[in-house]
């Protein structure tokens, strides 16, 4: 969520010049692999970046956190790379690695100098087509992202209770099942789990190249035949879907207590619509609406809750956009010390009315297009962040032209969009409110 930025930030904005939007350029191989460049040539450095769209949303029932699981077993060995070669290459080449799972994709990306590109790409293709598991390393990852489950999961409240409401609302949806794993699903990962993934997923007809920084479209064509276009699509790739949410017709509640909360806290998530292709009005409204209702401390929620009544330390609310299905518009507030739990949610709930019924102000419209067109120029300078951005949304359904457009639908959403927005999505029977509390706690 775009936080807030000072007005004089703004006035910065028209002094200083602006450089150009990136240079962006798209083709596809033979074999079904989309490529993306993304040109910047301030340094000499490039990010190279294979997206798969295969997420934790596409696992087979039973076999939760086999994609995260994957992605660990990635960095062992292949036929022609010893385990842990590859990383060990980048760093020796003055470069970073890394890998990221989500519900909709997983992604390794290389960041070096632009003249180590074609090492990259024969790295990672021979990853895409070639690993070797032996049982000791299934055994050694599967222990490590159990311990990762524990260290970011089970020893932490505030996750445990988003597990659970994320888990109630959706009812359906593989979006209710965490993206590392059910413990006890976790625990029964295989190597012929993880290898049946691997052979539907990871091929080329399933995957987009994404290089970004100090290169030229042509070159990277010619790079990307003659190191990807040579391996073979998956013929049996499966079409991408999923279950869907059938209408939700009743609110749900629940209560975590946990002995370890040191700061209880109200949380609510409304089932809400998902950015699509060449439609994504309804998520640039809901975009606005967030940040109109809990974007900083000149939002909706913090003046009432925060300044006027004193009823809250902390409050936000957030949309999470980028998503293949279905997703969520989330609200949290932390009250006050004396304020109970009940107090807050009231409090919240009284604010959400009062703005339905007065609408959008105008100048705080306004002042958060300016913000939202600021974060967007300043993240044209981060030729990283765009390549992140690119693949997200292809990998969620979205197009190139789609990426370029938003900020001008974002810029187009009127107060009259922004309220229309709010009556559809906040709907208490499609949603889930929970408390977080101490064990002893009874507000």
């Amino acid at each position: 969520m775009l936080r807030y930025i000072a007005p004089v930030f703004s006035v910065l904005l028209i002094a200083l010049p602006l450089r150009a939007a990136a240079r962006v350029s798209s083709f596809a191989l033979d074999n079904g692999m989309e490529v993306v460049v993304i040109e910047d040539h301030r340094a000499p450095v490039v990010v190279h970046m294979v997206w798969y769209r295969a997420g934790s949303a596409d696992e087979p029932p039973g076999a939760s956190g086999v994609a995260h699981f994957l992605e660990h077993l990635l960095f062992k060995g292949t036929q022609n790379m010893a385990p842990g070669e590859l990383s060990a290459t980048v760093a020796r080449n003055g470069g970073s690695d890394n890998a990221f799972t989500s519900y909709d994709y997983t992604a390794y990306y290389q960041r070096v100098a632009a003249d180590r590109l074609p090492l990259m790409m024969q790295m990672e293709a021979d990853r895409m087509v070639n690993l070797q598991l032996s049982e000791t390393d299934v055994a050694t990852e599967r222990d490590v992202i159990i311990e990762e489950r524990n260290q970011r999961v089970e020893n932490d409240p505030s996750s445990l209770f988003r597990e659970q409401k994320n888990a109630a609302l959706y009812l359906n949806h593989r979006y209710g099942v965490p993206v590392i794993g059910w413990r006890h699903e976790m625990v029964a990962l295989d190597q012929a789990k993880a290898r049946a993934f691997y052979d539907r997923y990871y091929a080329p007809n399933n995957a987009i190249l994404i290089v970004a920084g100090d290169v030229r479209p042509q070159e990277v064509r010619e790079l990307a035949q003659k190191y990807y276009g040579p391996l073979p699509a998956n013929p049996d790739l499966p079409p991408r879907i999923r279950p869907q949410e059938p209408p939700q017709t009743a609110e749900r509640r629940l209560v975590f207590r946990d002995a370890r909360v040191a700061q209880p806290y109200v949380s609510r998530a409304y089932l809400a619509p998902e950015r699509d292709s060449g439609a994504q009005e309804t998520a640039a409204a809901l975009t606005i609406l967030a940040e109109i209702l809990g974007g900083g401390t000149t939002s909706v929620m913090a003046e009432k809750l925060q300044f006027d009544s004193q009823t809250a330390v902390y409050t936000g609310a957030f949309y999470g956009g980028g998503s293949l299905d279905q997703t969520s518009f989330d609200l949290v507030v932390v009250p006050a010390p004396g304020v109970s739990l009940q107090q807050a949610e009231d409090a919240m709930d009284q604010v959400l009315a009062e703005f339905l019924k007065t609408g959008v102000d105008a100048d705080q419209l306004a002042r958060i297009k300016m913000q939202v067109k600021a974060a967007e120029i300043y993240d044209r300078d981060n030729v990283e962040r765009l390549a992140n951005r690119y693949g997200r949304a292809l990998t969620q359904g979205l197009s190139i032209a789609d990426v370029q457009a938003w900020p001008q639908v974002l810029q187009a959403v009127t107060a009259d969009d922004v309220m229309a927005a709010a009556q559809r999505v906040l709907d208490r029977r499609q949603s889930v409110t929970g408390w977080l509390m101490t064990e002893e706690a009874t507000q």
